[in-house]
């Protein structure tokens, strides 16, 4: 680079607004935190009505999911997001979000072109890879012991 463009990167780089890196790390902090607490009062009630253990996992997962679809759909999670940044992305109903965006965007197209055909553009990759997965896992296990 010449001289005149190491001025103007100097200049564009003193002239761009000073990102909040603190204050985003102390909100994603707190918003995920939040989002697990609840994740783990839910799961701490179910456990305390007896509920075995593997079951009320698996519950709290589908009531994670479940209140983030919905909160999605209501338009909640977006402001959720905004404010939470990767704290509201990272747990599970962050991922319940991702599913229902693409949806929500293209349901004007009708449900089975528009909400069906995009609910699945994050989901349908996670799930093959969960699948392929488990299917390799599996076939190393029946390798290595002799039962699936």
């Amino acid at each position: 680079m010449n001289k005149q463009q190491k001025a103007y990167q100097r200049t564009a780089r003193a002239m761009q607004p000073r990102r909040p890196i603190l204050r985003n790390t102390v909100l994603a902090f707190l918003v995920g935190g939040i989002i697990c607490a609840l994740a783990q009062l839910f799961l701490s009630y179910l456990l305390s009505r007896g509920l075995p253990q593997k079951e009320a996992f698996a519950l709290t997962s589908g009531f994670m999911v479940f209140w983030g679809a919905l909160l999605t759909g209501l338009g909640v999670y977006d402001v959720i997001g905004r404010v939470g940044g990767m704290g509201a992305a990272l747990p599970i109903t962050g991922f319940a979000n991702s599913m229902v965006s693409p949806a929500m965007e293209f349901k004007r197209e009708g449900y089975v072109l528009g909400v069906g055909a995009r609910l699945f553009t994050v989901a349908g990759p996670v799930i093959v890879y969960g699948l392929v997965s488990a299917v390799v896992v599996v076939v190393v296990k029946w390798l290595l012991t002799g039962t699936p």
